[in-house]
C-alpha cells in the first residue's frame, strides 16, 4: 500500500485556506442524519466533540474515566503556543511554524506544521470567549512567556494550571451539547476493537467498566482522541491510566503506526525516589523561564551533597556549573526539551548528579528571586539594599507566576524551593509517534480518524514545550470539523449503520475471547509485575540514549516476556463487573507489543534525531546527527501479525520552505 499523505498543491502558506475552499460540505439539514464516534475527552477529543455536535452532528463520546473533566489533559501545566506576536518581539506564523519544524529536528511534515501555525492564533480567541482565565497583565492584556526551543514569548498561560483550565473550557463547550442530546456521553467505557465494515470503519466494542458489559456501537466514521502510549515505560509524567490501547486496535485492525521511536524524555520532573512508585511528577517547563539549572563544578562537591555534608546553598557560584547556559548561550536554560533532557543525563552519567542516586540536577529560582525583588523595591521606592525585603517582594511575584508548582513540589519533596534549589531530572513524558495520518487526519483505514497526541503528525522528533495543547485543540477545533465533513459528504443518505452486522459479532467475540483468557488463566504474577519488567527494559536499553547491541536486546526481551505475560499473568475477580486489574491486563498486553515495534523502529532508523538519541551517531560534542539522505522521511509499520514482521513503508519529508541544517541552539 502506497502512503497518500494528500497534501493540497500550491504555497504552503495557501493550502489550508485553498483545501477548505474546495472540499465537499455537509448543509446542516443532513448532518443530523450522522453519526460520529469520538473516543478519548481530552484537549483533542473534548474539543472535536463539542465542535461536531455544535455543527449538527450526532456523536457519542466515550471515555474510561467517570468525568470528560478527568482527562490527562488537566495535567498540562506550563501554556499554550500562539503566533499572535502580543509581546512585539518579531513573532509570526512562519515563525512559529519554523520552530516547530527545527524543534522537532526536521523530521515532521512541513503542511501540517504550517497549518498548526496558522489555526493558533483562533485557538486563544476561541479560548477567551469560552471564558478560560488565562494570565493578563495589569492593563489587562494576555501575557506571554516564554518556552524552550524560541527566542521569542508566545506561550499564553493560567499560572501552573493551563491544561485544566482550557479543558474546563472544552467540557463546558461539551456539556452544552450534552444537555442539548447532540452528544451521547459514555463515561466509564473502554474501546476494545475497532469495527471495519466494507472497508470503512463504522463502528467500536466497547467495555463498559462498571458493569463488565461489552457493547456494540455503531457510527459512520471513528476518530480516535486517546493521547500517547507514554505508559509504555511504565514510569512516566501520564496518569496510571494512560494507555495505548485505542490506537493499538486501529493498528492491529490497519492503520499503520508511525514513528513510535520518537518519545519525549522531559527535563523538568521530580527524580525517582524510589521502587515503591508508579509515576512520575512533572514540573513545568515554564520553571526554565526563571530557574538556573546547574550541578557542581567538582565532583567532591557532587559527592558531598549526596552523601549529605553539603547543601546546594552551601556553592559559590564560581563552584556551580551552569551548563545549559555555557553549552547553548544563545538559548540558555530555554534550549529545546531533547537536548535539556541529554545534557542533564551527561552530567549525571559522569558522577555530578546531586540526589542520593546520583540522578538529578538543580532547579535554581534564588537569581529570579532577587532579580523580581529589586524591580519590586525599585517600582515601590523602597530599600533596594535591603537583602530580607528583596527576598520577600521576590518571592511574592515568584509565587505568582508558579506558586502551584512550587507547592505541589514541596508536597512532594518536602523541601522549600524558594529556599533550596528544585531537584529534577528527565522522565518519559510526550510521544510524538503514533498512528499515521492524512493532511486530513484520517489513518489508513477510511472513516478512521486520530486526533491530537494519538497521531503522529506535527511534532517530528521531538515536541517544542506549549505545543501539545496548540496541537489537540487546533485538530479538535479548527482541522477536523472540515476534513470529516469532506469524508461524510458521500454518506448523506446512508441511514443508521446496524450493529447487528457480522463485522460487529466477529469483533465482540474477539473481545469476548481475550477476556475469557485472562480471566481463565491460571498465572502467578500481577500485570504490574509484568509492567514493570516492561518497563525497565525500555529505560535501559530504548530510553534517552540508544544502541544496535541495546536495540536487538530489547527485541528479543520483549518478545518473551510477551510470551510470560500470556503465560503467567494473574488476573483476579470477575469479568462481569468493576475489574481494574482486567482493565490493566488488556492495556499492558498491547503495551508488550508497542514496545517490540518501538524498538525496532528504533534499530532501523541509523541516525540521531531528536527524541531518539543513537549513540553510534553522534557530533564530537556529543549532538544527535541527523541523515538526511537516507532517514528523511516518515516510518509507517503496517501490522502483519507480530510486532516483529511489522513492514515498514516510508513516506518521504519535502522541505521546501525551511533549509535542512544539523540543529544550534549555541
Amino acid at each position: 500500500m502506497a502512503l497518500d499523505s494528500k497534501i493540497p498543491s500550491g504555497p504552503i502558506s495557501d493550502k489550508w485556506t485553498n483545501y477548505k475552499d474546495h472540499i465537499n460540505l455537509v448543509n446542516p439539514a443532513n448532518k443530523r442524519n450522522l453519526d460520529i464516534i469520538i473516543v478519548g475527552t481530552g484537549l483533542a477529543g473534548g474539543s472535536a466533540a463539542a465542535t461536531l455536535a455544535e455543527l449538527g452532528y450526532n456523536v457519542k463520546a466515550f471515555c474510561f474515566q467517570d468525568s470528560p473533566r478527568r482527562a490527562h489533559s488537566i495535567a498540562a501545566q506550563g501554556g499554550i503556543n500562539a503566533a499572535k506576536n502580543y509581546q512585539g518581539d518579531g513573532d509570526s506564523t512562519f515563525r512559529l511554524f519554523y520552530d516547530t519544524v527545527k524543534g522537532g529536528d526536521y523530521r515532521a511534515r512541513e503542511a501540517n506544521v504550517h497549518r498548526l501555525a496558522e489555526v493558533s492564533s483562533n485557538i486563544i480567541d476561541q479560548c477567551v470567549a469560552q471564558g478560560v482565565p488565562l494570565a493578563r497583565e495589569y492593563g489587562g492584556l494576555l501575557d506571554n512567556r516564554s518556552f524552550g526551543g524560541t527566542l521569542v514569548s508566545r506561550t499564553f498561560y493560567a499560572k501552573g494550571q493551563t491544561g485544566q483550565q482550557l479543558l474546563l473550557g472544552a467540557y463546558s463547550a461539551m456539556n452544552r451539547q450534552i444537555g442539548r442530546g447532540k452528544i451521547k456521553m459514555y463515561n466509564r467505557h473502554e474501546m476494545l476493537d475497532l469495527v471495519i465494515v466494507n472497508g470503512k470503519a463504522r463502528g467500536i466494542i466497547a467495555r463498559n467498566l462498571v458493569t463488565g458489559e461489552i457493547e456494540r456501537h455503531s457510527a459512520h466514521a471513528v476518530v480516535i482522541a486517546s493521547g500517547g502510549y507514554g505508559n509504555v515505560f511504565f514510569l512516566s509524567t501520564n496518569a496510571m491510566g494512560s494507555n495505548a490501547t485505542a490506537a493499538w486496535k486501529i493498528h492491529k485492525k490497519g492503520a499503520f503506526f508511525a514513528n513510535p521511536c520518537y518519545t519525549q524524555i522531559h527535563p523538568t520532573c521530580i527524580p525517582v525516589s524510589g521502587d515503591h512508585q508508579s509515576k512520575l511528577t512533572l514540573m513545568s517547563e515554564s520553571l526554565r523561564n526563571d530557574g538556573r539549572i546547574w550541578v557542581p563544578a567538582k565532583l567532591e562537591d557532587a559527592k558531598a551533597i549526596r552523601e549529605g555534608k553539603k547543601k546546594p546553598t552551601d556553592l559559590s557560584e564560581a563552584e556551580r556549573d551552569y551548563y545549559l547556559e555555557r553549552r547553548y548561550p544563545a538559548f540558555g536554560n530555554l534550549v529545546p526539551r531533547d537536548i535539556a533532557s541529554r545534557a542533564a543525563k551527561e552530567r549525571c552519567d559522569a558522577g555530578f548528579g546531586v540526589n542520593k542516586t546520583g540522578e538529578a540536577v538543580y532547579l535554581d529560582f534564588a537569581a529570579a528571586i532577587q532579580r523580581y525583588g529589586v524591580d519590586q523595591a525599585r517600582i515601590k521606592h523602597l530599600d533596594e539594599k535591603d537583602t530580607a525585603l528583596v527576598i520577600k517582594l521576590g518571592t511574592e511575584v515568584v509565587a505568582n507566576k508558579y506558586g502551584n508548582l512550587f507547592q505541589m513540589y514541596e508536597k512532594i519533596v518536602d523541601e522549600n524551593p524558594y529556599s533550596t534549589p528544585m531537584m529534577i531530572y528527565p522522565a518519559v513524558h510526550y510521544t510524538m509517534g503514533g498512528t499515521w495520518v492524512d493532511y486530513n487526519l484520517q489513518t489508513t483505514i477510511p472513516g478512521c480518524f486520530s486526533i491530537g497526541e494519538s497521531n503522529f503528525s506535527d511534532h517530528g522528533a521531538n515536541r517544542l514545550g506549549a505545543s501539545a495543547l496548540m496541537q489537540g485543540l487546533a485538530d479538535g477545533y479548527f482541522v477536523l470539523p472540515y476534513t470529516i465533513g469532506d469524508y461524510l459528504s458521500p454518506d448523506i443518505k446512508m441511514g443508521a449503520i446496524s450493529t447487528d452486522l457480522p463485522e460487529f459479532a466477529a469483533a465482540e467475540k474477539a473481545v469476548k475471547d481475550q477476556i475469557e483468557r485472562f480471566m481463565n488463566n491460571k498465572g502467578t504474577h500481577s500485570v504490574d509485575y509484568f509492567h514493570k519488567k516492561l518497563g525497565k527494559i525500555m529505560w535501559d536499553k530504548v530510553g534517552m540514549a540508544r544502541n544496535a547491541k541495546g536495540l536487538n536486546e530489547a527485541i528479543v526481551e520483549i518478545a518473551a516476556l510477551r510470551e510470560e505475560f500470556y503465560n503467567e499473568v494473574k488476573v483476579p475477580g470477575d469479568a462481569n463487573g468493576l475489574n481494574q486489574e482486567l482493565e490493566k491486563a488488556t492495556r499492558v498486553a498491547d503495551f508488550l507489543e508497542l514496545g517490540e515495534l518501538f524498538a525496532k523502529d528504533a534499530l532501523h532508523r541509523n541516525e540521531s534525531c531528536g527524541g531518539h538519541f543513537r549513540e553510534e551517531y553522534q557530533t564530537e560534542e556529543g549532538e544527535a546527527q541527523r541523515d538526511d539522505e537516507n532517514f528523511a522521511y516518515v516510518a509507517a509499520w503496517e501490522y502483519t501479525g507480530k510486532p516483529s514482521e511489522a513492514v515498514l513503508h516510508k513516506e518521504p519529508l519535502v522541505f521546501d520552505n525551511v533549509k535542512l541544517v544539523q540543529r544550534s541552539y549555541k
